[in-house]
């Protein structure tokens, strides 16, 4: 797949091609449809397939004290993509100044002249340039006038609970899960901050993850027994409720390690600011000794919620409940593939 990061990066002549545009924040069941469409309009039409995305996220532009926090981050984003087997991805720099760009202006700098446009795959409900006035009537007409056509790609479903005919589960955030809930970022966000990873997976399609440089911490789980990786406080990726998790820690190698994963303050500790911390197990004897993550950039993913954050009395039963985590960790991701996506 072919990465720009900016308009200046792509290749003079580059085209016909079948263009998608989004934020794509999580790149989950509902863009992977998308994506699919954009496939098929791309091969019907002999062009190549073209996702338009941003950088920074334009919440994160317009309200900077308020925007939701984003699923993944922008690798993380792009090595998704690449997934899904688009032929290319253009990620356009977002700014305040970007942001009045006239529709056609939009539609013309950045779609028809440099990407060769015949296709433009959208949602009904999108919206392009100055104060959201391209809708689908607006893009359509311009489709018109600049030679492509607009392919619809309606909502798609969310995947109904597992948990009950009602919609309700044992986990928080499962309430009021409904079959024909539109799948969206939102969602997800909502299943992780409830902790529901099972949840947010379904919805998109593969096990959340974070991406982070490997820092040093204080060192109690060390001291304890139960050595952890502790990611920087710049890490991408939405953090899940507190709690511990089983999942995957995968090096700057490629290699997958098995890992239990505490998210949280650590209640039985004072002052302890919120962090997310990933104890690898069971490594080969050979690796224990050097087995060194500092300065290395990791990605850790979620399988299963263990448990909540709980305070524990003295440092012993805290102990044994790491023990039963570990234990725990390692009989779930038995049923779980070292393979990854």
């Amino acid at each position: 797949m072919i990465r720009w990061r900016s308009l200046d990066e792509v290749t003079p002549g580059f085209g016909p091609s079948a263009v998608t545009i989004g934020n794509f924040d999580g790149v989950h069941r509902g863009h992977q449809e998308v994506f699919t469409r954009l496939l098929n309009a791309a091969r019907e039409r002999h062009a190549r397939s073209v996702v338009v995305t941003f950088d920074p996220h334009p919440a994160l532009v317009h309200r900077p004290e308020s925007h939701p926090g984003l699923i993944m981050g922008l690798e993380d984003k792009l090595d998704a993509l690449e997934r899904t087997g688009v032929d290319a991805v253009l990620v356009l720099p977002y700014s305040l100044e970007f942001s009045e760009l006239s529709p056609e202006r939009f539609v013309v700098d950045y779609l028809v002249d440099p990407l060769g446009a015949v296709a433009l795959v959208i949602g009904s409900d999108v919206r392009l340039g100055r104060d959201n006035t391209g809708d689908l009537s607006a893009i359509r007409e311009l489709g018109r006038q600049h030679g492509f056509e607009v392919v619809v790609v309606e909502d798609v479903p969310g995947t109904p609970s597992s948990r009950g005919e009602d919609g309700h589960g044992d986990e928080p955030g499962t309430a009021g899960r409904r079959e024909d809930r539109r799948c969206s970022s939102t969602w997800v966000r909502s299943c992780l901050e409830a902790g529901d990873i099972a949840g947010a997976a379904r919805l998109l399609g593969r096990p959340h993850r974070m991406r982070g440089e490997v820092v040093h911490g204080a060192a109690r789980g060390r001291e304890l027994g139960f050595p952890t990786a502790n990611l920087a406080p710049e890490a991408t990726g939405f953090i899940p409720a507190d709690g511990v998790y089983a999942g995957w820690l995968v090096d700057q190698d490629g290699t997958r390690w098995p890992t239990a994963i505490s998210v949280g303050s650590n209640p039985t500790f004072e002052g302890v600011t919120r962090q997310v911390e990933a104890h690898v197990i069971d490594r080969p004897e050979e690796a224990v000794e050097d087995f060194d993550l500092y300065g290395q950039t990791v990605v850790v993913e979620f399988v299963e919620r263990l448990r909540g954050m709980v305070a524990y009395r003295g440092i012993d039963a805290l102990v044994q409940q790491m023990r039963d985590d570990v234990n725990r960790t390692r009989d779930i991701l038995r049923t779980h593939p070292r393979s990854g996506d």
